[in-house]
């Protein structure tokens, strides 16, 4: 991984838009801090897209949506996008704003794909020690979460048996920096990526990734990490550099939302450098 100061001025003024995971890349110890939330604002202002993209619970998600200076946020790792709009596909009641909701998965399927996880998350309580669902878990549509670090911990063996079990189960399986992600159907964040674009823009992501930079802190970044030319790691995803198969190609000196904050200062010194 190279330093951020390496990054070219001229790959840095192409860029036109932003995907950036939300924990421990955006938030710090679990909130999003004042440099990072300033970060998106300054990115916004200045005219580039900005879409998190997150492993995180759509009732998670929605109040940032509607309060983050944010185009979109992608969550459950790709299956849902939410929006503030003024058109409403999905109203959610109890704000000025009304947040649209566009999924990958029609409703029959996410129906039929809720049930089979709850089976699963009832075999993984029961037979991994220690394992629980995540606290935000009541949030959840079209995913589930075993708390790993937030608020419970697994050692790495216990992590490693509910992702055997969820793909044992025919289930997607991913590991962040705070929980153990699992899920039926093909999507995945670069997925969703690629149908955010496609979505909020009517453009095919394919056709611009060098436009594009991505900001990441653990394994779950991984195939972004890959895809993106423009992937920066903030400098605590160092503690799971000997886990990934695919690093970011630069990392920053600061960590969590001090980190993205830099990735920011980097795009917007170069359109005056």
């Amino acid at each position: 991984m190279l330093k951020l100061s390496d990054w070219p001025l001229a790959a840095r003024r192409r860029i036109t838009g932003v995907f950036t995971d939300i924990d421990d890349t955006l938030t710090t110890d679990g909130a999003i801090t004042p440099d990072a939330l300033q970060a998106l604002a300054d990115l916004k202002a200045a005219g580039l897209h900005v879409i998190p993209i997150t492993g995180r619970p759509v009732g998670w998600s929605a109040p940032f949506a509607l309060n983050w200076p944010v185009d979109a946020i992608v969550a459950e790792n790709g299956a849902v996008a939410l929006l503030a709009d003024k058109k409403s596909i999905q109203p959610l009641s109890g704000s000025r704003l009304l947040l649209s909701k566009l999924y990958q998965q029609d409703a029959p399927t996410r129906a039929t794909n809720y049930a089979r996880m709850q089976q699963v998350a009832r075999r993984v309580t029961r037979e991994v020690p220690g394992a629980v669902l995540s606290e935000d878990s009541p949030g959840r549509e079209t995913d589930m979460a075993i708390d790993h670090s937030e608020f419970a911990h697994l050692p790495p063996e216990h992590i490693a048996a509910v992702v055997r079990i969820m793909q044992g189960e025919g289930m997607n399986a991913s590991v962040s920096s705070i929980h153990i992600n699992g899920w039926f159907g093909d999507h995945n964040k670069l997925h969703g990526a690629r149908w955010a674009v496609r979505e909020l823009y009517d453009r095919e992501l394919d056709a611009e990734m060098d436009q594009w930079a991505f900001v990441g802190d653990s394994t779950n970044d991984v195939l972004m990490f890959e895809a993106f030319a423009q992937s920066i790691g903030v400098a605590n995803i160092k503690r799971f550099e000997a886990q990934l198969s695919y690093r970011p190609r630069y990392v920053t000196e600061g960590e969590r939302g001090a980190g993205f904050a830099e990735v920011a200062a980097a795009l917007l010194n170069a359109a005056h450098a």
